[in-house]
Parts: C-alpha cells; structure tokens; sequence
C-alpha cells in the first residue's frame, strides 16, 4: 500500500490514465477520431507515443473541420497498413445550421503509397479536382468524394481497375472523361447533382455496373450504348432536361427501376412507357411543343455561370445569363431582363415566422434564400429551377417569393 501511495503521489494517476486515454481511442486496428472535437490533435500525440501501434492501423477516421488536419496529413502516408479512411468535412455546422465543408482542397503526392487502402471517403471537403495521387492508389475500391466542388474528373480516372464503387454526388462536374469507361469492376456509379449536358458513349462499357445514378444534371439525352449494361437493375435519370430516351432501355434483362421523372419528355417508346418499372411523372407527354419566337435567342446562347460554395454573388448582364448555384438552385435571366449590370448577393437563412406565414399544420421544408438587393424590377420574367420533393398533389406544394420595401415583405406575382 506504501508503494501504491508512492507511485499516485509522482504521478502514476496521470500515467494511467494516458494509458486508458490510448486504449480507449486505438481500438486494435481500429481509430476513430472523427467523434472528437480535438480528434486530429490527439492523433499526433497518439503518434508521437505509440508510434509502432499507429502505424499498423489499418481503418482511420478524421474529422477535416479542424485546423490541424494539415499536420495530420503529412503523416498519413507513413500508415502502410491502412485499408479503410475517412477524411470527411461537415462535423461543424455555420450560424444559420448548415454543414460546414472541411478544409482539405489537395493530398500529398505520396498518398498514392497506400497500397492496401481498399477504402477512401473524402466527402464534404473543398476538392476542385480529384487528385493525382487518388488514381494511383492501386487497390482501391470504394471512393466517395459526395459534397465537394470539382468540375472535372482526371483523364487517367480509368487505372482505377478494382472500383466497385464510385459517388460524386453533389460537385460541378460538366463533363466526364473517355476513361471513364475502363472502370470495368465498377457495381455502382452516382453522379447525381452535377452540372453534366452529356455522358460518353464509353459509359457502356461497364458491364458489371447494378445501379447507376445520372439525377439531378442537365442532360437533354443519354447514349445508345447505355443498353450494353445487362447487370443494370437500377438507372435514375430524374430531374433533367430529357427531351427522348432509346427504346432499347427497355430490354435490359434484369432492370427492375427506370426513373424518368421530371424531365421534358413529350413522347416516349411505347415498349418503356408500358414498363412496370418506369417513373414518369413531371413530364410533359402528350403535350405539344411550344416553338420559340424568331427574335427570341436559345438559351443555350447565353453566359453559363457556375458559382463555388464559397461565392455568394453574381452579375447579370443586359445579354442576360443562366446562373447555376452549388446548392442546386439555378436562375436563367433572359436578354433584356437587365437594362444594366446587377450584381446579385445571396445567402441561405433559417426559416423566421416573420417572413413564413404557416398556417395550422403547414410545415417549411426548405431553408429561406434571400436575394439582396430588394426592390429590383426586371424588365422579363425571371426563371427559378430548385431542388423539390414531388407532393401528391399539387395543393401541397408553394413556393413563396417576397420583396422588402424596408419596413414590410409583399409577395410577389410568381407561377409554378
């Protein structure tokens, strides 16, 4: 008891406790760090004490919120036993609620090193492009990258051979490259949310993909190629700008789900719309097309503008624009709209019951978007594309836009 009181008296609680602190975080091949506040600090004295146990863990996770995930990453590379990690953002949360992007924008040249890493989940950063070294990582099989800000995917995306899976959901990519199609192991592919106007004939090419996502992207038409995919079960190509669709699609042997909603489909092959598996709500079938004026210009002659998630304004000029938001939300201003430059600020706010009348049992589903300044006339009607959840009828869905003179909001004259 002598001993015991000795060793409590220089110190030994505090040893021990170290101890339990390092048990308790390094789990056999195991660290979860992404649940901590501090989590990428306690990774560096983990490493700093138990050096030899870190560098055999082989599924990590960080949270890239914090501001020592540079430090964290320079050490990464020396963890040759990694198979699965996860170096998310969004674990903190801006005034208004809204998850805030991690800070990771690039990786070290020496992370394509991890040659066991079957794993790589890198949503919710600030990623322009995917980097270099991703491709060379030569086991990888499951790579999410949802919720970042790429335009474009690498050239060399194919040397990718053992993808299964693969989501970038939620970036600005316009265009995908040739290579694309060398992802031949790949099972499941989503690219919804993106700023994609066509798909290679390539994309037929994977044979052994079961689902695949190309939602929520401003595709007018699909590749013929897309009937090569006999594994396919599942294809979303829902909120587009769809004008016709290959009848082939509907002699995929083991398709069970074909959605097609949303888009601007007036007609369609009789062998898909008598499929029991196709959606085709919020289309316009059977109704005729409506001819554009001689005087009025194709909208697709007009800026195309693609704001980041960290730009909050946007010009529009007398040529008129179409305006994409990384939120999803789109505007097309068209010529003449402007008689001069406007410059457009926006941000995202939380629903106030001052500005929201809700009736009993009326519930906002959206957050608020405030457009600044109030009081712009335009000289034509302005369009507003936004993400929605399709009602059941058309009485329960509003969209409500409002101006304020200083002192009151007044509602403004709008048609859905």
């Amino acid at each position: 008891m002598a001993e015991l009181q000795e060793l409590e008296n220089t110190g030994g609680e505090s040893i021990l406790g170290d101890n339990t602190l390092d048990s308790s975080r390094l789990a056999g091949n195991r660290l979860n760090l992404d649940v901590y506040p501090d989590g990428c600090r306690q990774f560096l004295e983990l490493f700093e004490r138990q050096k030899a146990k870190v560098l055999q863990v082989e599924f990590l996770r960080l949270n890239c919120n914090e501001d020592l995930i540079g430090s964290t990453l320079s050490i990464l590379p020396d963890l040759r036993s990694l198979k699965s990690l996860v170096l998310k953002g969004g674990h903190a949360r801006d005034e208004f609620g809204a998850c805030q992007r991690g800070s990771l924008a690039s990786l070290p040249q020496d992370f394509g090193d991890l040659t066991c890493l079957t794993h790589l989940d890198l949503s919710f950063n600030s990623f322009c492009m995917l980097p270099d070294c991703v491709v060379k990582l030569p086991s990888l099989s499951v790579l999410l990258v949802c919720y970042n800000s790429m335009h474009g995917l690498p050239e060399d995306i194919g040397c990718l051979r053992k993808l299964t899976s693969f989501s970038a959901m939620k970036n600005h990519l316009r265009c995908l490259p040739q290579d694309i199609g060398k992802l031949v192991a790949l099972k499941t592919l989503n690219l919804s949310e993106n700023s994609l106007e066509s798909v290679p004939e390539e994309i037929g090419n994977l044979h052994n993909c079961t689902e695949l996502d190309l939602s929520g992207n401003l595709l007018t038409g699909i590749p013929t190629s897309l009937a090569n995919l006999r594994s396919l079960r599942q294809l979303h190509l829902h909120s587009n700008l769809l004008v016709t669709v290959p009848a082939s699609l509907a002699s995929l042997p083991n398709l069970s789900r074909l959605d097609l909603q949303n888009n601007r489909l007036r007609s369609i092959p009789l062998e898909i719309e008598s499929s029991p598996f196709v959606h085709l709500r919020g289309n316009l079938l059977g109704e005729p097309e409506m001819p554009l004026q001689q005087n009025e210009p194709s909208p697709r002659k007009l800026q195309r503008v693609f704001l980041a998630a960290s730009e909050d304004s946007f010009t529009v000029t007398p040529e008129g624009c179409k305006v994409f938001l990384a939120c999803g939300v789109q505007f097309y201003f068209p010529p003449g709209a402007a008689i001069s430059l406007v410059t457009i600020h926006f941000q995202k706010l939380a629903p106030d019951p001052r500005w929201v009348k809700l009736k009993h049992h009326d519930v906002v589903l959206s957050e608020v978007m405030e457009l600044r300044p109030h009081g712009i006339e335009f000289q034509q009607d302005v369009q507003i594309w936004m993400p929605f959840a399709s009602p059941r009828t058309l009485r329960e869905r509003e969209v409500i836009v409002q101006t304020f003179s200083g002192q009151d909001w007044t509602d403004l004259r709008t048609q859905v």
